[in-house]
């Protein structure tokens, strides 16, 4: 019987992660869409949605702290509900992080259009395939799939770094760029910093399935 209901409090950790999971992915495509396509009705959606992923958070951190004071598991599954008390944390930071990019599109969206060579899509991409990877490899229990999903970190900072550049040669060659132009950089830092958490998820996966902590490694 005590089995049993670790067993089912597990699966509703996970199937809520997964939804909470899933709603900031849906936030990022949003908030990625809102800036492409210049719409703000899609922006003010991901702001008003980030109230549903909180509430989210709650719950699964209430059910861990449950979980770890009535059921005491051990061993995996101890490892796995720490793995999901960390994990909640980290997308909702993600979400809050589409929600800043969807503030800065409302700002964006107000100015005049200016020709800054950001190709938005390319790095949001990124990000959203590594959240949906890392996503994945938390529902498999796959080591080797979240570490090759930290793996394109790299890729998402190299493209950090060319459309950084970007901005700032065209802030330089015009001045009247240069307040869109800061808000295109923290468009982008706040995309890179999502990958980063990204990471952190995905080293979580690597400590619940092996119990081994690969945080601040090179490997």
């Amino acid at each position: 019987m005590h089995k049993r209901l670790i067993e089912d409090n597990l699966t509703l950790l996970r199937d809520k992660l997964l939804i909470m999971g899933g709603a900031a992915e849906k936030a990022i495509m949003l908030c990625s869409r809102a800036l492409i396509e210049r719409d703000s009705d899609l922006a003010s959606r991901v702001i008003r949605e980030d109230d549903v992923i909180d509430q989210m958070e709650l719950e699964i951190d209430q059910i861990c702290v449950d979980v770890l004071a009535l059921r005491q598991p051990a061993a995996s599954d101890l490892r796995f509900v720490v793995s999901i008390a960390r994990t909640a944390p980290l997308v909702e930071r993600i979400a809050d992080h589409a929600v800043n990019i969807a503030k800065h599109a409302l700002s964006l969206n107000n100015a005049p259009e200016l020709e800054m060579g950001v190709d938005l899509s390319s790095i949001a991409r990124v990000v959203q395939e590594m959240l949906v990877a890392g996503l994945d490899a938390f529902t498999s229990g796959d080591p080797e799939k979240a570490r090759s999903t930290i793996a394109r970190d790299d890729e998402v900072d190299a493209l950090y770094d060319r459309l950084y550049e970007k901005v700032i040669e065209a802030m330089k060659r015009s001045p009247d760029s240069v307040t869109s132009g800061a808000e295109w950089l923290f468009v982008l830092k706040h995309l890179e910093r999502i990958a980063d958490y990204v990471t952190n998820i995905c080293e979580q996966i690597v400590y619940m399935a092996r119990g081994q902590v690969i945080k601040h490694k090179i490997w």
